[in-house]
């Protein structure tokens, strides 16, 4: 019996018992994530259509054992003044769940909001790629995704300056498939030696508790690779007005792999049909304290009301024959591929057309990882992404546990599980009820599938540890200075990090004025005027 099997099994188990309207509501939403569709109006009368979807069917109140509860207002006690007896397990299940309910929120990414919906494929790209999810044109997958930001945590606002992630699970008959991605098609580092460093300089300074200008300044100018990413940090799309107004990128470098085994390398966009959209600085500014939801509400009322936000999904493709002669590392994370080399092949489109039944269990419990990956698309030597693929899953089985996959929102329910992995805390299935847990064996456990084997790739070198100091890390920061922003947008890039640039220490302010001037003078020149006013204004208050 495969885990989506057994876990209908499971919860028809459970809705048999129960009989309740609600639980077997509840239930039919976890095995039917792709079906189910809401009509809230908007969130604030959630809990108002939530009671007319009850009508006179109100549950009956119970423990977490399914026991009836006769009073959950008093306590049980010796007389009107107690004291409380231990013998009171109602209050004793309401305290210890209680206790329990916080679970570690995202080291990165903890802010964020979800949604549900589907790909659909448009265009073949058959002769790049073998995967199911694009074998033909019109074929629907359900998807699954999450925006956030990055630096902050789960309280706070989702309007500041930073990166926003934007991470799609594609629930395929082939398994899931994550695609990890972020609304910028670079990022600051290369290595991932370099992340949890750079985490650092995101976050509180470990004493003060304090955002740190000297922290992520200290680190931006001290590594130069980090130049384009921080220009388009500090651009007008530092401040998305919201989730539905911004574009998302795989931003790695992957393999694709066709059903005669011939790899190319791809990149994947997924630009959005509502137009490119972003928050003025101080509006931003001025959001995080009126609305610091901002982006979640925007996105769940926009659902909710039908108008459903769009992307469409393209890839680039390099071969191996380019990728040898491209003037770049075509595996460095801090580097875009030119439309004009490798221009845009459309794909298909997401829709999300569904909100969440429950933020915990759709969005705080989802998890994501670059190693799940499906037949037809593969890793590259991309080093971020190779330290990725383990980091990601390796902290969900810290934060959700060992058996977080079995979660519904993660598991795979459109493919058949079938492995060796057993028990573990919060084990939700059959465990895989009397398959061997053990392979090679001789009583029909398993088979393998050789036609889904990795494509053979060659590499040689010496092993060390090798320093990219030698890559230009300015010329298409240059490009962007000149072609990408516009007048105002290289004035609105000027202001802003004077604005977070000045409360950094002298040595450091020049230190990245210095970098930036290596990416255009006047770009730098401008900066160094900016930081001068800004001094003297302050010296004048």
């Amino acid at each position: 019996m495969g885990f989506h099997e057994c876990f209908q099994f499971l919860t028809s188990t459970i809705m048999m018992l129960s009989r309740t309207a609600i639980l077997n509501r509840v239930i039919t939403h976890r095995l039917s994530l792709y079906s189910l569709k809401l009509n809230y109006s908007c969130e604030i009368k959630q809990l108002v259509e939530y009671a007319k979807t009850i009508g006179k069917n109100v549950p009956t109140m119970t423990t977490g054992s399914g026991n009836p509860v006769d009073d959950k207002v008093n306590s049980l006690t010796v007389g009107p003044k107690g004291p409380i007896l231990v013998q009171d397990f109602t209050l004793i299940d309401e305290l210890a769940h209680f206790d329990r309910e916080r679970i570690p929120e995202r080291v990165v990414h903890a802010k964020g909001a979800g949604a549900f919906g589907y790909f659909e494929v448009t265009h073949d790209i058959s002769k790049y790629c073998k995967a199911k999810v694009f074998s033909s044109i019109g074929k629907k997958t359900p998807i699954a995704v999450r925006f956030s930001t990055v630096g902050g945590e789960s309280g706070s606002a989702d309007t500041a300056r930073d990166p926003r992630g934007f991470a799609v699970k594609f629930y395929t008959e082939e398994g899931n498939w994550d695609l990890v991605g972020n609304n910028t098609p670079i990022f600051f580092i290369r290595d991932p030696m370099l992340f949890p460093s750079f985490i650092h300089t995101q976050k509180r300074n470990p004493v003060t508790h304090l955002k740190d200008a000297d922290m992520f300044w200290d680190f931006i100018s001290l590594r130069p690779e980090t130049t384009h990413q921080v220009m388009f940090l500090f651009s007008d799309r530092g401040t998305p007005d919201g989730y539905r107004f911004m574009n998302g990128y795989g931003s790695h470098t992957f393999k694709l792999v066709n059903s005669n085994n011939e790899p190319v390398y791809c990149k994947f966009h997924y630009k959005t049909a509502q137009g490119i959209k972003n928050l003025p600085a101080q509006k931003a500014h001025e959001l995080s304290g009126s609305d610091p939801d901002y982006s979640i509400r925007d996105l769940y009322n926009a659902i909710s009301s039908g108008n459903f936000p769009q992307w469409n999904f393209s890839i680039q493709v390099m071969t191996y024959e380019q990728a040898e002669k491209w003037k770049y590392n075509p595996f460095d994370l801090t580097k875009v591929w030119p439309h004009s080399e490798f221009p845009l092949i459309p794909v298909g489109k997401l829709v999300l057309d569904r909100n969440p039944c429950n933020y915990f269990t759709d969005v705080e419990q989802i998890a994501f990882s670059p190693a799940h990956l499906v037949p037809g698309i593969e890793p590259s030597p991309d080093k971020m992404l190779q330290g990725r693929l383990f980091s990601y899953s390796d902290t969900h089985r810290h934060r959700l546990g060992a058996n977080y996959l079995q979660l519904p929102v993660n598991c795979p329910y459109r493919a058949v599980v079938a492995n060796t992995h057993r028990d573990g805390p919060a084990c939700y299935t059959n465990n895989q009820a009397g398959a061997p847990n053990y392979f090679p064996n001789s009583f029909s456990g398993y088979k393998e599938q050789p036609s889904v084997a990795t494509t053979k790739f060659s590499t040689v070198g010496d092993v060390d540890r090798y320093t990219s100091d030698g890559e230009d890390n300015f010329q298409q920061c240059h490009e962007f200075w000149h072609k990408t922003l516009t007048e105002e947008g290289r004035k609105n890039l000027v202001d802003n990090i004077v604005g977070n640039l000045r409360d950094a220490s002298d040595f450091i302010q020049e230190r990245a004025v210095n970098n930036f001037s290596q990416v255009e003078p006047v770009f730098g020149a401008r900066l160094a005027e900016g930081l001068r006013l800004a001094k003297k204004n302050k010296a004048n208050l």
